[in-house]
């Protein structure tokens, strides 16, 4: 169980389509658009007349799935994913969407996020016979809804109620598309319409990029089916709360996003305000820059209210992978040396307000801080656009211990001098809760007030 909880975790994507032409297709652009929350394999799922056929593999979209395999994916109604697979659960038998055969038909779901009670459900199952193929939590999902009784709807509502933690799921039936998110809304779906139809995603982005009008946010604890009646809404707890992680605006999702009504972009560039109103008047610098993506519109929040110019001083290699969600740290270390390069033409000779969305290990910082003054940058003052994080997180994010997180082992002043900045300065808690309008999100990763109990999640904080 040790080694169990010392693996590092997933953050995915899921995409749906119900009752639309070329449904597979659609869901293969949606997934395009969701393609930076998971880079290690992907796969759709499509139903047409009753038969209900997958395909999935290794890598991104493009190499994990052939123009064959969506011209062979026929029908109205497709779920799909892309997956960040982890350290041990890479396994093609991890791959989603998971199929089964129920008494009732064929059903494939996809999930994106983390059961925290997995170990404790996987236990009980096998104790009471299920044989599991593989090793991801998502598979526990299926087993649960084959063991309830009643109709496929009441059979998923039933089974939800033995989850804890966070999770986003899409099921597709031989009739019905559903979809369902946790009673703490820790991770994001968002519903859109497309004609007659109807689409469901993790993100409103990969709505926009199929042509589906945003509609709303599916909410805490409830459960959507779409079928030939139209959308039915139920709930399978009335315990329910919002604390969408704040994971979501700081890095994961893209900026173009609306996430419970807030568009993405705009968070961050009032996260980059706030930090330069905390620098009034005690930091004197030249211009600030971004590290590309997700810090951009941070850093431009702190131009608009710094006055300083805003630059394009790192410029990021578009074919590179994210180094945060690569699972080893000898591929994140060669993921930063192969992703930026810096503009020397920009920052030579400059005092540098160098804006970052978070610190997680502090090998990304001292990479990048190392390679501005290599281009001869006169000082770097580092500003990120979060807490910092000291807790680790069993929601889906890719920190599992606290031993993986520099800022529970280190304070500001030495982390700066770790990292070889001038200066280093974070936001606070109520500064994010000031950028974020309310105190309805999950900040555990930042002060360890979890939203759910931890379950076996206790020893891992303890071994810390």
């Amino acid at each position: 169980m040790e080694n169990w909880m010392e693996e590092l975790h997933e953050e995915c994507g899921v995409f749906g389509v119900y009752h639309a032409a070329k449904a597979a297709a659609l869901t293969h652009l949606g997934l395009h658009a969701l393609q930076h929350r998971g880079q290690e394999g992907a796969g759709i799922a499509a139903c047409e007349n009753g038969q209900l056929l997958c395909r999935k593999g290794r890598g991104l979209l493009s190499d994990a799935l052939s123009r064959e395999d969506i011209a062979l994916l026929t029908g109205e109604s497709a779920i799909g994913h892309v997956r960040y697979s982890t350290q041990g659960g890479d396994e093609p038998e991890n791959l989603q969407p998971l199929t089964a055969r129920l008494g009732t038909g064929m059903i494939a779901a996809a999930h994106n996020g983390q059961i925290v009670n997995a170990w404790e459900l996987r236990q009980k199952l096998e104790e009471q016979g299920s044989i599991l193929y593989g090793t991801s939590d998502s598979e526990i999902l299926l087993h649960l809804i084959q063991r309830e009784k009643g109709h496929l709807t009441q059979k998923i509502l039933a089974a939800c109620r033995h989850l804890e933690g966070a999770f986003a799921f899409v099921i597709l039936s031989e009739n019905s598309l559903f979809a369902v998110r946790d009673k703490n809304g820790l991770r994001p779906l968002v519903v859109g319409k497309l004609g007659d139809g109807w689409c469901v995603a993790s993100e409103s982005c990969a709505l926009e990029a199929v042509g589906a009008d945003f509609l709303r946010d599916v909410q805490p604890g409830e459960l959507l089916k779409f079928s030939s009646e139209g959308l039915t809404s139920f709930h399978y707890t009335e315990d329910t709360a919002c604390r969408l992680c704040a994971m979501e605006y700081i890095y994961f999702a893209r900026p173009d996003s609306t996430l419970d009504g807030k568009n993405v972009h705009q968070v961050r560039r009032i996260t980059g305000r706030i930090l330069a109103e905390k620098d009034q008047g005690k930091l004197e610098a030249d211009l600030v820059i971004g590290v590309p993506d997700s810090s951009l519109s941070a850093a431009l929040g702190y131009s608009d209210a710094s006055g300083l110019p805003y630059d394009v001083g790192l410029v990021k290699n578009r074919y590179v992978g994210r180094t945060f969600i690569q699972p080893t740290q000898e591929q994140r270390d060669l993921g930063v040396q192969l992703k930026l390069s810096a503009n020397r033409q920009v920052v030579e000779g400059k005092r540098v307000v160098l804006v970052d969305d978070s610190i997680v290990r502090g090998t990304t910082s001292q990479r990048i801080v190392r390679l501005l003054r290599q281009s001869g940058a006169k000082e770097v003052h580092l500003r990120i656009a979060s807490p910092p994080i000291q807790y680790p997180c069993f929601y889906g994010v890719d920190t599992s211990t606290r031993e993986e997180l520099i800022s529970a082992r280190m304070d500001c002043q030495e982390l700066c001098q770790y990292i070889g900045a001038d200066s280093l300065r974070f936001l606070s808690v109520e500064e994010m809760e000031r950028a974020y309008s309310g105190t309805g999100y999950c900040f555990a990763c930042f002060n360890g007030k979890y939203a759910t109990p931890l379950f076996h999640h206790k020893r891992a904080l303890e071994l810390a």
